[in-house]
């Protein structure tokens, strides 16, 4: 874990925002997930939050936006692009990351974090075997996670797991 005083003003605005998009996630009966694209330059080019309560359960959010940076970017903003997101990609995500070749992934919350948590709550288990990012591509610059959003993004997936 990056400690918390490595975390940039910009880093830590951007994972602010995926925290808000994992909150209106939840409210609209999503999974409670976020993730903010950012150019090289700061400027924030896409956003999106979960929404698998469609019945897609593919309907990620880092995946919509890899997706959207394959068929919009040049393949050198995509390398100079930071995807972040308030829970660290799965391994679909991940993959399709890898593919479009973003250059950069911050998250607020670990898989390891989700894993322990959906345990705590008597949620089903993820439906396929937990790989960190860091595992998936060794070679993405990989950050997080970090300490002061684990809170309330715990709190955002008791709302949907408790039972």
């Amino acid at each position: 874990m990056r400690p918390d005083d490595q975390l940039t003003d910009a880093d830590r605005r951007h994972l602010s925002r995926c925290v808000e998009l994992a909150r209106e996630a939840v409210e609209t009966g999503n999974r409670p997930f976020g993730s903010v694209l950012v150019g090289a330059d700061g400027t924030v080019l896409k956003e999106d939050h979960n929404r698998t309560g469609s019945g897609d359960p593919t309907a990620h959010p880092e995946l919509a936006l890899a997706r959207w940076a394959a068929l919009n970017l040049s393949r050198e903003a995509r390398a100079a692009a930071t995807i972040y997101t308030s829970g660290e990609h799965c391994p679909m995500c991940a993959a399709a990351h890898g593919w479009c070749g973003i250059g950069r992934a911050v998250f607020a919350t670990s898989t390891p974090q989700l894993v322990a948590w959906l345990a705590e709550f008597g949620a089903p288990a993820l439906p396929y075997k937990p790989i960190t990012l860091r595992e998936l591509l060794p070679d993405l610059e990989v950050v997080g996670p970090f300490g002061e959003f684990t809170d309330e993004i715990k709190a955002l997936h008791e709302r949907v797991h408790r039972h």
